[in-house]
Parts: structure tokens; sequence; C-alpha cells
């Protein structure tokens, strides 16, 4: 029996999926066609919800068309104030104040294509964000609604009265009926949201979805602070006869952070260039190449401590050499459950580029750990603001930098910097060196250093924005707490507020490997 009909001739495809940055000009255009006489996204604004949160960022697709979008962010919903605005929440509109450990979701926008309403398009938007809810366990779902209809009722009646009628059915709003619709119960009206909408009077409803299946879990101690222990290691260069001799000394500091309870431990930049005192290479250049066979052992040897002691390591940087013949200075993250990743060293300096022939990378990454998101920038790298402050917008809170220099000018060049990003960003960021000298071993004969751990500075952080540091010049560790929970607090009620205050509309930082 044959059918009559190619069946998939007829058929649509329409699927609810995460955005991306091609559909950035479709999505513009739409919001034009949505909203207009408002002002519609920047680029920039998208291309920065992708960077902080592109699972709160989502697109009903009907056969390969856009034809709906929906934005929105994590944030602790009692740390705004109760009349906020859609700026208050949104970061003005680049959501960098986006909280991952947030119990609240924020819908910040929902549209569709005028020429696709009446499909439920809004509708399994919604039910996606609601799923997404559920998925990371969210408490609720939080968004300030428009009230468009209202410019047709200011006249006879107040934004109460006009939600009251709605809520009883006997006027119709397109928003605030859909979002009742959608088991959203109301909590206020807050007036002042949106500057550019009209219609509403610039009103809206704050609306509220609760996730039933909601499960309290939370990694704060009493609800006030989330701790992180660092172990920084500022290590003596000194000549060694073999790979064991520096895995011995290796053990030994990871051992020390173990027994602290360290969360993380901390080596410096290129200080694996200690086996150059046993390789017999009078040549930087010859000597640089026959370090780099010893990666596979470096890398073994950091995995295997990693999880035999239950911590995280910033395994200094290593000289690696990579399948395209190319010498490159990485950083790895070796995480106590075993799973590894690296970050290529940036900058290149004159020094590193004339003797060892090294090349640079070319991306900032940001990591997960179980201690939130952290960056890894080495030495040189922290010295451009413009890294820091991209990882900061990936999501960042702790950037760490293995430095190796010989002087004490190198050695400031690095700390300041350091201390500077800290304030900038309201990051924490810590440093690692290298102190002693290898007297046989070119281009690393003398080190100087002195290690720390360096927060914002505001009244809730350390007295001077240092954590702690190391004494000049001699082999120690430095063990400091850093409290991720105070950092989040700052940035959103500090004395200043850097990442809020930037003027997106005056500059901006952009990072061209999406």
């Amino acid at each position: 029996m044959s059918e009559q009909f190619d069946l998939s001739h007829f058929e649509k495809s329409m699927i609810i999926r995460e955005m991306t940055y091609a559909d950035i000009n479709p999505i513009l255009e739409m919001q034009r066609l949505c909203f207009p006489g408002m002002d519609p996204w920047k680029e920039e604004q998208l291309r920065s919800h992708l960077g902080v949160f592109p699972q709160g960022q989502l697109v009903a697709e009907l056969d390969g068309t856009v034809i709906g979008s929906c934005s929105s962010l994590l944030i602790n919903f009692d740390e705004y104030d109760d009349r906020h605005t859609w700026d208050d929440v949104t970061d003005a509109g680049y959501i960098t104040n986006h909280n991952p450990d947030g119990y609240n979701m924020y819908g910040i926008e929902v549209m569709v294509h005028p020429e696709y309403r009446r499909m439920k398009v809004g509708q399994r938007l919604y039910e996606a964000r609601k799923e997404l809810a559920r998925e990371l366990n969210l408490k609720s779902i939080i968004i300030g609604g428009r009230i468009p209809n209202y410019h047709k009722h200011a006249d006879e009646m107040s934004p109460r009265e006009y939600v009251d009628s709605v809520s009883r059915h006997k006027i119709y709003d397109p928003v605030l009926t859909f979002q009742l619709m959608n088991n959203f119960q109301l909590m206020r009206i807050n007036p002042n949201y949106l500057q550019d909408d009209v219609a509403s009077g610039k009103y809206a409803t704050l609306m509220e979805w609760n996730n039933v299946d909601y499960k309290p879990i939370s990694k704060r101690h009493f609800k006030t602070s989330l701790p992180v222990r660092i172990c920084v290691v500022q290590y003596l260069m000194r000549a060694i006869t073999s790979f064991d001799d520096l895995a011995n000394q290796v053990e030994y500091f990871v051992d020390v952070a173990s027994d602290a309870h360290s969360d993380f431990v901390v080596f410096p930049e290129i200080f694996t260039t200690q086996l150059m005192s046993f390789l017999n290479e009078p040549s930087p250049s010859q000597a640089v190449r026959k370090l780099t066979e010893y990666t596979p052992q470096y890398i073994e040897l950091f995995t295997d401590l990693a999880v035999r002691y239950n911590i995280n390591i910033i395994g200094g940087s290593h000289f690696v050499k990579e399948e395209d013949d190319e010498i490159y200075n990485i950083a790895y993250l070796f995480r106590r459950d075993g799973s590894i990743d690296k970050q290529y060293k940036i900058h290149i300096t004159p020094n590193e580029r004339k003797w060892w022939g090294i090349s640079a990378g070319d991306s900032v990454r940001v990591f997960d750990t179980d201690c939130g998101k952290i960056a890894i920038q080495i030495c040189y790298d922290i010295e451009f603001p413009e890294l820091a402050r991209i990882a900061t917008d990936m999501g960042a809170n702790i950037i760490f930098t293995p430095f190796c220099t010989e002087d004490r000018q190198g050695y400031l060049r690095v700390r300041y910097c350091a201390q500077a990003r800290a304030v900038e960003n309201q990051i924490y960021t810590v440093i690692s060196g290298t102190v002693g000298n290898l007297p046989q071993t070119e281009n690393m004969d003398i080190q100087y250093a002195q290690s720390g751990i360096f927060a914002p500075s505001d009244f809730e952080f350390a007295r001077d924005g240092i954590v702690g540091e190391t004494n000049p010049n001699l082999e120690m560790v430095l063990i400091g707490d850093v409290d991720l929970e105070i950092l989040r607090r700052q940035r959103q009620n500090g004395t200043v507020k850097q990442l809020k205050d930037r003027r997106h509309d005056v500059y901006r930082v952009e990072y061209k490997k999406d």
C-alpha cells in the first residue's frame, strides 16, 4: 500500500533552543517590530548576555526562522530594592550582575514576532524558562511585566485599579493577562520601571512563579559566608639532579596546603625550568626544548597530587611543545576531581621571545571549579587590564597569577597591576612567584618575589586590600581565606561599584574570540 502524500512536505519544525551569536541580528530586527518607539537591545548587550549566562537566553525557531526570544539572569532577589528599576536589575541591560549562585531567575524580556502571534510561542518560551528553573533548582522566576494597555485607561483609573480589573478579567492586557494565565502571582507594582515604556506609564507589575520542586541547598555557611582557602607557594629555585627531586618538593607543598584544608594551592610561573639545572644544555633555546620532554611527567604528577590530596592545583606554568612545533607558556588547572584545563600565556615578554622563542596564546579562559569560576593570567598578562575585565565579565571571582621576575622592578609591575585589577573588577587576585637562583642556568640566574593575595579596597575586606603576603625572597607558603559571598554583596552594595557604574554608553572592551 503506497502513501498518497509525502508528509514531509507538510511538516513544520518548531523548537525552543539557546540563543547563539548568529541570532543577534534577527533578534534586533524582531525587537524593532515588537516594541516600536522603545529602545531596542544593543548588539553588545546581547553579546554580553551570551557571555554571562547563555543558558538563560532562549529563542523560538520555526523552520529555521527566529520568531521569538526571551532573556533572563539569576539573582538573589532579596538584595534588590523593592522599587528597583529595569536598569537596576539588569545592570543597564548587560546582566553583568548575574549571580550563578542566585536563587531566583529574573526574566527581563519576552517577545514574539507580530506575524507569528497566537501560535503559543510565548507560552513555549515561558515553559522553557520554567524547565530551566527546575533544572537549576531555582526558588522562583520573577518578572517585571509591562502593562501596555494601561495608557488607554490612565485617565480613569490608577495602576492598581487597572491591574485589579485585568486580574478579574474585566480588562484585557496582552502582557499581564498572559502572565496571570501562566500562573504568575502579583507581588507589587513598581513605578518608573522602564523609562521608555510610555504605553505602560513607566509602571511594571512585579510577578513571581514559584518552583514547587525547589530543594534548598546551599554551600553558604549560615547564609552569610562562602569561604575559599588559598595556599600560595613562594618557591625556591635551586639546582636539582632529577625530575624526582622536583616531584618531592612539589608534593611537600601540596601536602602542607592539604593539611591546612586549602581549596587551591598555587605554584609560580615556569618553576619547572629548575629541571634545566641538570640538562647540561648551554643554549637556552635548546634547553627549553629538552624541558618540554618532561611535559607528560609534569601533568601526570600534578593530576595524581590533585586527586590524592583532594585539592585544586594551579600548577604554575610550564613550557609545552605542541603539534605545530611551537613552544607555549601554559598554566594548567588540575582539579581535585581529576579533570584538567589550561590557559596559554597571551602576552609574551621580549625576554621569553629572545631567549626561548616562546609563542603566544590567543584566548581568555574562565574555568568552573567547585569554588566558583576562576581565571589564570600568567605574569605579564596581569599587566593588561583588558584581560582581567574580560575574565570578570565571564564570571571569574578570583584571578590567579603565577609569575617569575628577576628584579624588584619587574616584581612591582606584577604586584601593582594585580592589586589594581582587584580594585577595578571587584575580584580577588593571587600572585605566586619564584625566589632563589640557578647559577648555571642561562636566563634563569636570579629571582625576586613577594607573593600575595589581594582584595578590593572597601570596608568588608582586609585592611589595605591585602589578604596576606609572604616575606620577600624567602621560600615559604601563604595561606589565606577569601569570601565570595562578601565579594558578591560588595558588588551590589559597596562604597563604590566599579562593575555596575561602567559607562557602557561611552566605552567598551570587546573580546574578539566568541
